[in-house]
């Protein structure tokens, strides 16, 4: 066990000195990484969260240009393709829920990125044209992203609890996105090499996946059997999330803020340049990176509930902010928007650090995977009527767009913060 003594006293002396303070401060800082490196998974498992998402990040955003330039394919072909991997993967959910109560922790999350190795080698393997293979691809890579995050989300719980999972839960949050916007920057050097600079990337990205799942196999990290569990503890009634998990639904459109309805605000309403996107967009790359965990680390202390009705209130208020600042039009109203999506940042952090929190919390032991895999569905659910419900409102005006997203989340919040923690967990 490691003790710190008041900073800048000397233990034999009693004399303050004026070095033991900057000490001091390093060793804790220094315990305090090693202790969220163990409670994520440890140090290998944090190198493949680092390549696998350098890896996403290199591919991701680029994968409707692979197939509109590099295979030749029509941009709604393309897109179907596409559609039809999201589809897929969340119809995978329940399965990946089931095989993680059967105790598998490091191999779903290993499985996640090999399944992903699969869809890079048929998008290589795609000639020209071939949109079967480009939606075989598209497929594989949708069911690894979003089996991912549910079995990510198990293994940290699996070894860490309280206020250091949730710290581990936003690091590997914080390290995601950060690793995610390196590999943007990269692809998007490279789109300048046109055809075959994107099969490059690819190929790497296959590699990096590749990497990533064997470092993620090596952990080697396996839970009790749902049935050993509850032959092991005396489990008591399983909450519901009903509310928690319809919430999630609207709660997640604040990830598409800043991708979708805030670029199509500034650019058909307000006339707006496009260097207010990307500079909206960077920042909030950058404060998710940097405050998730401190942010998290502080709210743990209250309750994961009364938190996530913070998080809606706090993108409630963005949203009304939203709608003020449209109301300025031209640069006025696109700087009055860049100042109130940083408000809409905050709520994203303060969702992002207490609704898998709470949901671990929640499960029971043995549906821990099930719980979570639940939940990654209403994710999936609502980043994918997002867009659509986005840019549906918009052309209605600044006031059913922003109302409406103020309104329904609003209610949710008010859901999430009434439901009681009793009852049973709908189990598939």
């Amino acid at each position: 066990m490691t003790t710190t003594t008041p900073a800048g006293k000397n233990t034999r002396t009693g004399k303050r000195t004026g070095s033991t303070k900057n000490t001091g401060s390093t060793k804790n800082t220094r315990i305090w990484s090693r202790a969220l490196v163990r409670a994520s998974g440890g140090p290998r498992y944090a190198v493949a969260l680092a390549v696998d998402a350098l890896g996403t990040g290199l591919l991701r955003p680029f994968l409707l240009l692979y197939g509109v330039t590099v295979l030749e394919l029509s941009a709604p072909a393309t897109g179907i393709a596409m559609t039809a991997g999201i589809v897929a993967g969340l119809a995978c959910m329940p399965a990946v829920g089931r095989w993680l109560d059967q105790g598998a922790r490091s191999t779903v999350v290993a499985a996640s990125m090999l399944v992903r190795v699969v869809g890079v080698a048929l998008l290589l393997a795609a000639p020209a044209g071939h949109v079967w293979l480009f939606g075989a691809a598209a497929l594989f890579l949708g069911v690894g992203n979003q089996a991912w995050p549910a079995a990510h989300a198990a293994l940290v719980a699996t070894v860490a609890h309280g206020r250091e999972r949730d710290a581990a839960l936003a690091a590997g949050r914080a390290l995601r996105n950060a690793a995610l916007g390196v590999g943007a920057l990269i692809a998007m050097a490279c789109l300048a090499g046109g055809p075959a600079a994107l099969r490059a990337l690819a190929a790497v990205t296959g590699l990096a996946y590749l990497a990533a799942a064997a470092l993620a196999w090596s952990v080697r990290l396996y839970a009790p059997s749902a049935d050993a569990a509850a032959e092991a503890r005396d489990a008591g009634p399983a909450p519901r999330m009903r509310a928690l998990l319809a919430a999630n639904v609207i709660y997640v459109f604040c990830l598409n803020v800043p991708e979708i309805a805030l670029p199509l605000i500034l650019v058909t309403q307000l006339d707006a340049s496009p260097v207010w996107s990307a500079a909206i967009f960077v920042t909030n790359t950058v404060l998710v990176v940097t405050l998730q965990v401190p942010v998290t680390v502080l709210l743990s202390r209250f309750p994961r509930r009364l938190v996530l009705a913070l998080a809606g209130v706090v993108l409630a208020v963005s949203y009304v902010g939203f709608l003020a600042a449209t109301s300025l039009g031209g640069e006025r109203g696109a700087a009055a928007v860049a100042v109130v999506s940083v408000v809409c940042t905050l709520g994203e952090i303060v969702y992002a650090g207490s609704a898998v929190a709470l949901v671990t919390v929640l499960a029971p032991t043995r549906l821990l995977g099930r719980a979570l895999a639940r939940f990654e569905l209403s994710t999936g659910l609502g980043l994918a009527v997002s867009p659509a419900v986005i840019t549906g409102l918009a052309p209605h005006g600044p006031g059913a767009l922003w109302g409406g997203l103020a309104a329904a989340t609003l209610v949710s919040a008010s859901a999430v913060a009434a439901e009681k923690d009793r009852g049973t967990v709908p189990v598939p």
